[in-house]
């Protein structure tokens, strides 16, 4: 038997870190949803005690540094699980792109294993397993819309945005997490984006008000240390896109759209210095 899983890609519309916490992480506010741009995990039970995973992409780690595979030996171990397993994973998410498409395949294999193996895992019990492997995992595993707290595991469901088109655009670097918040100084911000007018946009079902209540205090880092996020983001404002900002801790620069005709004038302008952009809906 094959199980086959969708992972797909987040985008922050609220990004607030208040403070560094005594653990280490940062305390955050964000409102996270999802986009149909996906990886696609195919699961396929192996007899031998072994978990294998292969990729058609040729830049990500197939061994135990691979989120997936440490879903995989997570459930296994907390189960007791004597079997393996051998996973496909179809890559379309960029890599180390602010998109959590490595948070969102650790999700997708915990649902596919707990399927595959017939567990009875409950979602909460899943989303605490996630935990254990990301601060996005947890968000990843239910998808949908929320609001993430702590240090992004403890959600609040909400309801979705109203529909759109999404512009995700991704230069060609790689911004590193761990480097945006070791440089990120939450003492330093003059302002913080308000949660309570996008709530208010999202409850309204307001396109224009989401777009104005847009935030996300780590472009205050990577956009000065990496010029080339900056001008993805201008860029994206000149060709039309309703709301702009960068996802997670870059690099990738999301552009809201209300209308279709806009999109290709928005995309292949981008296209003119970004090999990787994509249009996609918000998953809603």
């Amino acid at each position: 038997m094959k199980i086959y899983e969708k992972a797909p890609a987040k985008i922050n519309l609220l990004l607030d870190v208040l403070h560094k916490r005594n653990d280490g992480f940062h305390e955050v506010e964000m409102i996270m949803t999802m986009v149909d741009l996906a990886d696609r995990l195919e699961m396929e039970e192996l007899q031998r005690d072994q978990i294998i995973i292969s990729s058609q992409a040729g830049y990500i780690p197939l061994d135990e540094k691979n989120l997936a595979f440490q879903a995989a030996r997570l459930i296994k171990d907390r189960y007791d699980v004597r079997k393996g397993v051998y996973i496909h994973l179809d890559k379309k998410i960029p890599v180390a792109a602010g998109l959590a498409g490595g948070s969102s395949d650790a999700a997708a294999a915990l649902r596919g294993l707990n399927r595959l193996w017939g567990l009875g895992i409950s979602d909460e019990e899943l989303c605490v397993l996630g935990a254990e492997l990301g601060s996005d995992v947890p968000f990843c595993v239910t998808g949908g819309t929320a609001i993430a707290t702590g240090r992004g595991e403890r959600l609040e469901r909400i309801d979705n945005p109203p529909q759109c088109w999404v512009v995700l655009a991704k230069p060609p670097i790689n911004v590193s997490t761990a480097d945006v918040y070791g440089r990120f100084k939450a003492s330093e911000l003059k302002s913080h984006p308000s949660m309570k007018d996008m709530l208010d946009a999202i409850a309204k079902g307001s396109f224009n008000d989401m777009c104005t209540s847009l935030g996300n205090v780590l472009e205050e880092v990577t956009l000065k240390y990496y010029p080339e996020v900056l001008q993805l983001k201008e860029s994206m404002q000149k060709l039309g896109a309703e709301g702009v900002l960068m996802s997670g801790s870059g690099p990738t620069v999301f552009g809201l759209v209300s209308k279709e005709a806009k999109l290709a004038r928005i995309y292949n302008g981008l296209r003119g210095f970004c090999k990787e952009v994509y249009v996609v809906r918000m998953l809603t």
